[in-house]
C-alpha cells in the first residue's frame, strides 16, 4: 500500500511537471503575438528581397534551433543555410557574400562567439538581424533589426536550461517562414519540387501514366457473355471489367454490377451480356494528368479504380489506376 502511494505521488508530480511546462511554453508563444511589429515586418521584407541566402547562426541550443529554422526556410522557398559561429572564424566566413543576410540567434544576446562575428559582418556590409531574448543586449544593439523572443521565465525548474526561450525562438522562426511562404505565394507544387523524396513530393510530381497499370487489362466487348465477364473480373484482379466498343471505352462492369444483376434476375442471368449489366460513362482520366487529380476524382466519386485514356476525351484506353497504386 505504501509503495502504491509512492508510485501515485511520483506520477502526480511528473504529470504536474509536464503540464506546467506545456502551460509556460504555450503562454510564451502566445505572448509573441504582442512582440512582433515593425521589426518582424522589415525582417520578412529583407529576407524576401535577399539576392543570395539567409544565413542562420547561433551557438549551443540556439544553434540547434537555428539549424531547424534554416532547414524550414530552405524547404519553403527561401534559400538558407546554417553557419556555425565557431567554425566561421576559422575559415567558414568564406561562405558569406555581400548579397546574403544574417540572422544571429542568441538568448542572452551576449554569446561570445556571435559577438566576435559582428565587426566582420559589418565590415562585409551584410545586413544583420538579431533574434534575442534581450533586445537591450550587445547583439541587439549592434544589429540592423531586432526580433524580440523574450520570455518571462524558463520552464526549467532551475530557471537555467533554455526551454521556454528556445520554444519561443523556434516559433518566431516558423512565423518568419510562413510569412515568407505567403508573400511568395508558395504552392504545393513548389513544396513538392523541394521534397521529391517525400510522399507528398512523389504525389505532386507523379503523372497518372507513371502509376497506372497497362498490361493484361481486363477488357471485354459489349457482346461478351456474363460468364466471361465474371472471368475477366476475377483474372484481372482489379474488381472491374472494362467494356469497349469499336476500340473505345464504353463502360465498366464491377463486382457490384454483377451482384445487382443477380438480384434483379433472381440468379437467372446466365444469358446476359456485358452491355446488359455494365455502368456506362465511367470516370476516366488522361494519362498526362497529375496523380493528385486522379486521387481527388476517385475520392469525390467514391471509387477505387479509374480508367486512363490516351488523350483527354479520346476514349482510347491505355491503363487503369487505383487508389492503392498511389
Amino acid at each position: 500500500m505504501v509503495e502504491e502511494n509512492l508510485v501515485d505521488s511520483k506520477k502526480e508530480m511528473l504529470l504536474g511537471s509536464a503540464q506546467r511546462t506545456f502551460k509556460m511554453e504555450a503562454e510564451a508563444i502566445q505572448r509573441l503575438s504582442s512582440q512582433v511589429g515593425d521589426s518582424f515586418f522589415n525582417t520578412v521584407e529583407l529576407f524576401h528581397s535577399v539576392k543570395s541566402h539567409v544565413v542562420i547562426s547561433g551557438m549551443g541550443k540556439s544553434g540547434l534551433i537555428g539549424k531547424k529554422i534554416a532547414s524550414t526556410l530552405a524547404s519553403t522557398g527561401t534559400p538558407s543555410f546554417f553557419l556555425h559561429p565557431g567554425e566561421a572564424i576559422h575559415g567558414d566566413l568564406g561562405m558569406l557574400t555581400k548579397n546574403d543576410v544574417i540572422l544571429a540567434i542568441s538568448g542572452s544576446g551576449e554569446t561570445e562567439e556571435m559577438l566576435r562575428l559582428v565587426p566582420i559582418i559589418k565590415r562585409l556590409g551584410i545586413p544583420l538581424v538579431a533574434l534575442v531574448c534581450s533586445t537591450d543586449s550587445t547583439l541587439g544593439r549592434e544589429a540592423d533589426l531586432v526580433l524580440d523572443a523574450s520570455v518571462e521565465s524558463e520552464a526549467c525548474p532551475l530557471k537555467l536550461a533554455p526551454t521556454t526561450s528556445t520554444t519561443a525562438t523556434l516559433a518566431m522562426g516558423d512565423a518568419i517562414a510562413v510569412a515568407l511562404m505567403e508573400l511568395k505565394h508558395f504552392t504545393p507544387m513548389d513544396f513538392a519540387f523541394r521534397h521529391p523524396g517525400g510522399s507528398l513530393g512523389r504525389k505532386l510530381l507523379t503523372r497518372v501514366k507513371d502509376a497506372m497499370e497497362s498490361d493484361n487489362l481486363p477488357i471485354v466487348e459489349e457482346e461478351t457473355g456474363i460468364k466471361d465477364v465474371i472471368s475477366a473480373i476475377s483474372n484481372g484482379m482489379k474488381g472491374i471489367a472494362i467494356v469497349e466498343k469499336g476500340g473505345a471505352i464504353d463502360g465498366v462492369v464491377t463486382d457490384g454490377d454483377i451482384c445487382r444483376a443477380f438480384e434483379k434476375y433472381n440468379g437467372n442471368f446466365i444469358n446476359l451480356k456485358a452491355k446488359d449489366v455494365m455502368s456506362g460513362k465511367p470516370k476516366v482520366v488522361c494519362q498526362d494528368e497529375m496523380i493528385v487529380e486522379a486521387e481527388k476524382l476517385m475520392h469525390e466519386s467514391g471509387i477505387v479504380s479509374l480508367l486512363v485514356e490516351e488523350k483527354k476525351d479520346s476514349g482510347v484506353l491505355v491503363g487503369i489506376v487505383q487508389r492503392y497504386d498511389m
